[in-house]
């Protein structure tokens, strides 16, 4: 057991808090509904980056490299000025939703590169420009491009030509649960000698303000140069600031309370506002820091001159107060934690053979960990107001979210992309716990476990969406993260853990029985469910009134259920080992999947069905009330998903639930007509396994015929969401007193702004979809065996095996990041700088999506989130090879 893995027992048996501090601070509050009390319901406009250091938050804070405890009293960040900017670099830069013409979007370049599941050593990298930073010019130009033109990026701007910017390593380490070092690295990369004020920030998340309590804690310089912290809910703390003879620093004190004067044109409340540590050190204005050196917001000033191609060091410590000499240990401290993460990762990555696939996968998992926030949202407090503010617009009551009051957050939570998606959604948060369970399977657990809870589950069995539209729908994929987890957890330890299991089949049972009552309109066992996290991949907003009336049979979303279906089926077997009860439940479900089977391919003689014999494809089916039913032809992801509905059960499983086996056979022999939509029970395959599948072998070699082939679904870089025939044979509807809708393929940026255009499924490489269409594979293969082989590509002659296949899906995911014959990622793009330049090509970026020819990443740049499973994939590729 090494030191990281010692920290984590101690974690899990109470003894020490390594979880106390972490980096839970979120890259963006500013823009969010929880800040959000506008009457037009518009995020975006009404908080906004220029407000950001002048405004109070009411929910959560944002910085630089942000850390903080696990309520969010206490903050630490990071305050950068390099003396050309307008604004003191206290928080990441980019564009709103409206500004962007492919939405919202990070303008910055930042790396997460290290990180342990305790927290007790951190690494992040922001590249600072030392020219003015070109916030006007990224605005412009992106408002100028329309939707056929490619985002305008930091990069484009050249501001890093010439090396004329700061390498800032960011580096925190910790001594023990609430004592923690943090450590700032300026590197000049530029010709030139340049000056760079460096500012560790430390603050109060503002808990005083809004009329629910008055207690204020308080920062204070004392005598010997440190900030005393004094907070009633924290233990008694003291930030050390390391003052070298010949780099000393400056404490500077205000509060963090809003700038009325400055957003709203009236008196401000406290003299010493939260921008006034800004408008000290970039406008000279004296009086806007407290004389008295104290406050709810302080920083310790470091003024430096960097000479080109050195690098200059600052060091604080947050912690008990009375600590002699804070710094004598300070360096051999941080190469111990450094050294221990080292050996973590070592004996995780044993397998990987390849330093460039250790290096990705390490990475990835740093995102994944610096990913986590205090997320805090209480519905009914926002929708009501506080006590000591304006009542929110009425327009509220009714309005975003008003069906949610039971909802309650306040937890450390897994985001997508704590800058552009600073908020959980229920599938990503799902996928995240799969590559997260590989370095804290704990953590992993609890949160599956914390979305099911009451305060955040809906009385009527639906998850939490995301926190734009809470009663929105994403895909059911929570009981399949279950099970996975829980294999995970299995493997890892050699023990079951069925309190987890059962605990959250408990939980998953109200959301199931929630999806048969509100999504099954007509009874049929045909699901609906709306846009179901695929944004733009359907000719219609699938969540919104259709402009030719009627519904749509969704494939993707009946696909979706019957994937469920099995895989409650697969955990009541599972608990059925140590309590027969669960037997019952088993059958339920076995017995639901079979009448979705069903419902997907019993139609009336001559009624369109879901599959289309001619294109041998699923298709969505639109049932309108003049035409009756169409089938929407687009060859799209919507159709592959039946291939996530499989579940193999071998003889052992079988024999420890005898009960389940009798209604199973009873059932198939009297229901033939259900019997026969799968794969023949009675007909077992390799090892005597049996299969559970939407489809049959031979309609299932007919749809990976097209996913397989080049010309449509196959990438270099994966499976495409949208097949590249609709480059040439677009799919247009005609709509009656409207234009026609339209889909084509995309490979990059979408062209609509459908669900803001930001998000696009009509061609891009989705890492998530990709690997469940290889872990269905996989479990095909586990059924079939070597002998039952598939043309991949599709038209090249070669035949293999689905396992065969599997892996070669595996390889050309994780060659999106990995260097290839010259050198380069595909995820960079054709950039020359990130390709080639040593302070830029092994630091990687985890894009949302990834362009369906090329396999640039696109999208929200560090959505290590669901893209963090390229570690699961990397180990499943080294299994392999």
């Amino acid at each position: 057991m090494n030191e990281e893995q010692r920290r984590q027992q101690e974690l899990r048996e109470g003894r020490q808090r390594w979880h106390q501090f972490g980096p839970y601070v979120s890259d963006r509050q500013w823009g969010t509904v929880r800040e959000d009390y506008s009457a037009d319901a518009q995020p975006w406009n009404y908080t906004t980056h220029d407000m950001a250091r002048s405004l109070a938050y009411r929910w959560g804070e944002d910085a630089l490299g942000g850390v903080s405890d696990d309520q969010q009293l206490l903050c630490l960040g990071l305050g950068l000025w390099n003396g050309q900017d307008a604004i003191l670099k206290e928080r990441l830069f980019g564009l709103s939703g409206p500004e962007g013409n492919h939405g919202e979007d990070v303008k910055e370049l930042y790396y997460y590169l290290d990180n342990t599941p305790t927290h007790s050593y951190m690494r992040m990298l922001y590249k600072y420009p030392q020219h003015a930073f070109p916030y006007d010019w990224l605005v412009k130009e992106n408002g100028r491009r329309n939707r056929q033109k490619p985002e305008f990026e930091l990069t484009d701007t050249c501001i890093f030509r010439e090396d004329r910017y700061f390498d800032v390593f960011l580096d925190y380490a910790k001594a023990g649960p609430a004592d923690l070092l943090m450590q700032i690295t300026v590197h000049n990369r530029g010709p030139h000698e340049a000056p760079l004020h460096v500012l560790p920030q430390i603050w109060f998340r503002n808990t005083w303000s809004w009329g629910n309590e008055d207690y204020t804690p308080r920062l204070a310089a004392t005598d010997t140069g440190r900030i005393c912290v004094d907070h009633a809910k924290l233990p008694a703390l003291e930030l050390y600031c390391d003052q070298p003879a010949d780099q000393p620093c400056e404490l500077l004190f205000c509060d963090n309370e809003t700038n009325t004067a400055r957003l709203y044109q009236a008196p401000n409340p406290a003299p010493y506002c939260k921008d006034g540590i800004h408008e000290y050190v970039v406008k000279g204005v004296k009086t806007a820091i407290n004389p008295v050196r104290e406050g709810t917001k302080a920083a310790a000033h470091y003024s430096l001159s960097v000479p080109p191609g050195e690098s200059r060091t600052v060091r604080v410590r947050l912690a008990a107060p009375g600590l002699a000499a804070p710094f004598e240990e300070f360096e051999a401290l941080m190469s111990q934690r450094k050294a221990e993460a080292d050996q973590f990762y070592a004996d995780l990555q044993h397998d990987l053979a390849s330093a460039d696939a250790r290096n990705v996968q390490r990475q990835a998992l740093a995102g994944m960990l610096w990913s986590k926030q205090f997320y805090y949202y209480d519905v009914p407090e926002w929708l009501d107001g506080d006590p000591a503010m304006p009542p929110p617009p009425p327009e509220r009551r009714h309005g975003r979210n008003s069906t949610w009051r039971h909802l309650n957050n306040a937890d450390i939570i897994s985001m997508p992309d704590k800058w552009e998606y600073p908020w959980y959604a229920a599938w990503d948060l799902a996928f995240h716990c799969i590559p997260l369970a590989l370095v804290d399977v704990e953590f992993a657990k609890h949160q599956l476990r914390l979305l099911c809870q009451d305060w955040y589950m809906h009385p009527s069995g639906q998850l939490p969406a995301y926190e734009w539209k809470l009663e929105d729908v994403n895909p059911p994929v929570h009981a399949y993260a279950t099970w996975r987890v829980y294999k995970m957890c299995l493997k890892h330890s050699g023990n079951p853990d069925t309190a987890f299991l059962e605990g959250m089949f408990h939980r998953l049972l109200l959301n199931f029985t929630w999806w048969v009552n509100r999504k099954d309109r007509h009874n049929r066992n045909v699901f609906e469910g709306g846009f179901l996290g695929l944004d733009n991949i359907g000719v219609f907003d699938r969540s919104a009134p259709l402009p030719t009336g009627g519904h749509i049979e969704q494939a993707d979303g009946t696909s979706w259920m019957a994937m469920f279906a099995l895989n409650m089926m697969r955990i009541a077997l599972e608990l059925s080992k140590t309590n027969p009860v669960y037997q019952d439940m088993a059958s339920k479900f076995f017995e639901h999947f079979l009448y979705i089977a069903h419902a997907m391919s019993s139609f009336s003689e001559g009624e369109i069905d879901m599959w289309d014999e001619q294109d041998e494809f699923y298709y969505d089916v639109l049932n309108t009330p003049d035409k009756g039913r169409i089938s929407l032809r687009i060859r799209s992801m919507v159709g592959l998903i039946p291939l996530f509905a499989v579940e193999v059960l071998d003889e052992d499983a079988l024999r420890g639930a005898p009960q389940f086996v009798r209604r199973l056979n009873w059932f198939l022999d009297h229901r033939p007509q259900l019997a026969a939509l799968v794969s023949r029970w009675q007909e077992p395959g390799k090892g005597q396994r049996h299969l559970l599948s939407l489809l049959r072998g031979h309609r299932m070699k007919l749809l990976l015929r097209r996913m397989l082939d080049e010309a449509e679904f196959l990438s270099d870089y994966g499976v495409r969401a949208l097949s590249r025939y609709h480059l040439q044979h677009p799919f247009r509807l005609q709509v009656e007193d409207g234009p026609d809708a339209l889909v084509a393929y995309e490979p990059g940026e979408s062209s609509t702004s459908l669900f803001g255009g930001n998000s696009n499924w009509r061609g891009p490489i989705w890492m998530p979809m990709n690997f469940l269409i290889i872990e269905s594979l996989q479990r095909f293969y586990h059924y079939y065996g070597p002998d039952f082989k598939v043309e991949y590509p599709t038209n090249s002659g070669h035949m293999h095996t689905l396992q065969e296949i599997a892996q070669a899906l595996t390889e050309r995911l994780t060659k999106l990041f990995l260097r290839d014959e010259q050198g380069h990622r595909p995820a960079f793009g054709d950039d020359r700088q990130l390709q080639t330049d040593p302070h830029f090509q092994d630091y990687l970026l985890f894009h949302e999506y990834f362009h369906g020819d090329t396999g640039h990443g696109l999208g929200a740049s560090h959505q290590t989130g669901w893209t963090g499973l390229i570690a699961k994939l990397l180990q499943y590729r080294q299994l392999e090879e």
